[in-house]
């Protein structure tokens, strides 16, 4: 049997890291002169209390971690934490249930952004700043899941990246602690630049510090109804480039503040992804333009460039009514969402290293086809690809899909309109945040959605997030036998 104490006692230490963040917002509405800070020191108390014990109850364990165990946490933590960062939109405002109080932490957590509270503009704004920064702690935990977890445990191809992190599982909490250190510090300073950005171009300080968060984590969280709708002009090409510098590797930017620039030059993820995102803004651009009754070049490239870097990088935050630019605008950000920015980031999705692998399969089986007796080596960024690799981003991406066609089929079961369904399904396994629908909230919220929908589009999310196989290995009789 596997020994979960050493698991439990790490989710205790980060269910206490999660309720002393909590003063944060306190703060904000203690300086907003709100009376709601109690509730956020109420939820602190209970949170911290909750996470001491269990710590307590573990303090005598073996630091070293099986690979059964590093699943086990990985699993744990994001399941966990929501019911933690819950806590305060149940105390206090909005005073949810529990059903949408985890809905809504957990969209946070796995950076998805779709909310379930219908006025955003209203709420305190230590509640608006609790949410975006459920949205921060969490892109960077899985910035460190991606880098140094998913890797070890050979998730969907991630060990392809194993040399980039760490080589023995033995060895994982010390060098974690490395690592992690440096990408935390580019991600504050990434952070912390685009919120000075936000702030010269005319944001208010709390609205360029929420807005940041919720940019750099690629979460899509805003404090406001209408997302970035008060921010139209300038500050779009600002978000949609702290949003793309979000979604390519951070290890790149590491070894860029490094001083070594060359890898993010060469990394053929990023230009596969600069590439790819051109080519949509193009298309979609082209569309409007061309078809879609656009008149005005400039308010057309912005609002575009806007929106489907937001989509493609798994943002979900919006600026304007995407669907009324047609059908094919509309297919085309779906598309891109269901792409997703780079491995090693705060984005989403299936990802575009897995795409890539994926078209040098294709590639190499249509060659085969032509000269049988011939030998195709599969080469990525000049690497040679091993089957196990290729057949891992092959059975992550067979698996991503029907997780995505069995999660629609259930939303509709649920009785939402097929659009909702299919929108729904997608912005959770995806983690893009953005969904459409009859039944939701004018803020695009799903407080009016069957109970049901809303459990399913949790566990979407969570499976999503952490790539589907780290979550469906914990099924199967083998893994608790040890």
């Amino acid at each position: 049997m596997i020994d979960i104490r050493p698991v439990a006692n790490i989710v205790g230490k980060l269910v206490i890291t999660l309720g002393a963040a909590m003063v944060l917002p306190m703060a904000v509405d203690f300086w907003a002169g709100d009376p709601h800070w109690k509730s956020f020191l109420e939820a602190s108390i209970l949170t911290m209390l909750a996470g001491g014990l269990i710590t307590l109850a573990t303090r005598d364990v073996q630091r070293q971690m099986t690979m059964e165990q590093a699943f086990l946490l990985t699993a744990s933590i994001w399941a966990v934490l929501p019911a933690a960062g819950a806590v305060p939109f149940m105390i206090g405002a909005p005073g949810a249930s529990f059903t949408d109080a985890y809905f809504e932490a957990m969209s946070g957590v796995t950076t998805t952004g779709t909310t379930a509270f219908p006025d955003l503009d209203n709420l305190p704004m230590g509640v608006n700043f609790w949410r975006a920064f459920l949205n921060w702690f969490g892109g960077l935990g899985i910035i460190v899941v991606a880098m140094i977890f998913l890797p070890v445990m050979k998730v969907g191809g991630m060990q392809f990246f194993k040399s980039e992190g760490f080589d023995t599982l033995g060895k994982i909490l010390p060098r974690a602690f490395d690592i992690a250190r440096e990408m935390t510090w580019v991600y504050i300073a990434l952070t912390a630049t685009c919120a000075i950005v936000y702030i010269v171009m005319g944001m208010s300080g709390f609205d360029a510090i929420v807005l940041a968060m919720s940019t750099c984590s690629t979460g899509g969280f805003s404090n406001y109804d209408s997302s970035f709708g008060p921010y139209l002009g300038p500050l779009e090409y600002a978000a949609a480039f702290f949003m793309f510098m979000a979604s390519i590797p951070f290890i790149r930017m590491v070894q860029l503040v490094r001083g070594s620039a060359q890898p993010m030059w060469r990394d053929v993820q990023i230009r596969a992804y600069l590439r790819w995102t051109l080519y949509a803004i193009a298309a979609v651009v082209a569309y409007r333009l061309l078809l879609g009754g656009a008149t005005d070049i400039g308010e057309t490239l912005r609002e575009t460039t806007f929106n489907v870097v937001s989509t493609f990088s798994g943002t979900g935050l919006v600026s304007s009514d995407v669907t009324a630019w047609g059908h094919f605008p509309f297919a085309i950000l779906v598309v891109v969402g269901l792409i997703g920015g780079c491995t090693g980031s705060t984005s989403c999705s299936v990802k575009v290293f897995r795409y890539l692998v994926l078209i040098q399969a294709v590639k190499a089986q249509l060659r085969r086809m032509q000269s049988p007796r011939r030998v195709y080596p599969l080469l990525y960024d000049g690497r040679p690809l091993n089957h196990e690799v290729v057949d891992s981003v092959m059975a992550f991406f067979t698996l991503f899909m029907l997780t995505f066609g069995l999660l629609i089929v259930g939303l509709a079961m649920t009785g939402l309109h097929p659009r909702t369904a299919l929108t729904g399904a997608w912005t959770a396994i995806a983690n893009v945040g953005v969904m459409w629908g009859p039944e939701l909230s004018p803020n695009g919220a799903v407080n009016n959605l069957p109970t049901a929908a809303k459990w399913m589009m949790s566990v979407g999310m969570y499976v999503g997030r952490l790539e589907l196989l780290t979550v469906l290995v914990l099924f199967m009789p083998r893994f608790w036998r040890g």
